[in-house]
């Protein structure tokens, strides 16, 4: 089965949707997926992206898939091979730093929804060329934060976004005022401390706390 750029697009939105911040997540220990999953999804954060940057990446999606509520996917997708062993895992989406036609290609052939990563006015213009209209802005403040994605989006209406790297409480705010945002991908409502102390209560508190943010 093979999806369509439109449809991809179209699935990656109505993720988007669920809730203001999309955690993304680091987990090294696949002990901490299930309760680490619970206590986002309790604080109402049920979309997640764990990012295939640990060897217990895909069986923490394994676990994490199993969480009443929870719409689990894979980040840092980078090869073909990447998005198979996603999929195989139980990623419902995925999310790329950049975006490749070879991995596009296998995304599509996998019937995966992606938000593909892009930088420029360039990237989201040859990414709206293929057909996906939902895209990832990453690395959100090292290209210019938020006053950057509004510029981008004046000419560029028909894609949206969901900005990534650098988002924080402080400014949070900023981005999802604006237009062309859907959500913002963070990683602070799962910080390492707690995640290794097992603090899912402080997790849930930060998860509510994000899942208030106006839009």
């Amino acid at each position: 089965m093979t999806i369509t750029p439109a449809q991809a697009s179209a699935a990656a939105r109505e993720i988007c949707e669920l809730a203001p911040i999309v955690p993304v997540l680091v987990v090294h220990d696949v002990a901490h997926a299930r309760p680490l999953a619970e206590a986002l999804v309790a604080g109402g954060l049920p979309a997640l992206e764990v990012t295939l940057r640990t060897p217990a990446a895909l069986d923490v999606i394994r676990e994490m898939a199993k969480v009443e509520g929870g719409v689990v996917g894979a980040g840092t997708l980078l090869t073909p091979a990447d998005v198979k062993a996603a999929k195989d895992a139980g990623a419902k989406f995925g999310v790329s730093p950049g975006a490749t036609d070879r991995l596009l290609d296998a995304c599509e052939a996998e019937d995966l929804p992606t938000l593909p990563g892009v930088a420029t006015s360039s990237e989201a213009m040859k990414m709206l060329e293929r057909g996906y209209t939902m895209l990832k802005f990453f690395p959100a403040e090292a290209n210019g934060g938020a006053p950057a994605l509004k510029a981008i989006g004046a000419p560029l209406p028909q894609i949206s976004f969901c900005p990534t790297g650098g988002v924080s409480p402080g400014n949070a705010d900023s981005y999802l005022s604006l237009t062309n945002v859907v959500c913002a991908g963070g990683s602070w409502v799962a910080p390492s401390d707690l995640v290794q102390k097992g603090d899912w209560k402080a997790i849930e508190e930060l998860a509510r706390e994000a899942s208030q943010l106006p839009r």
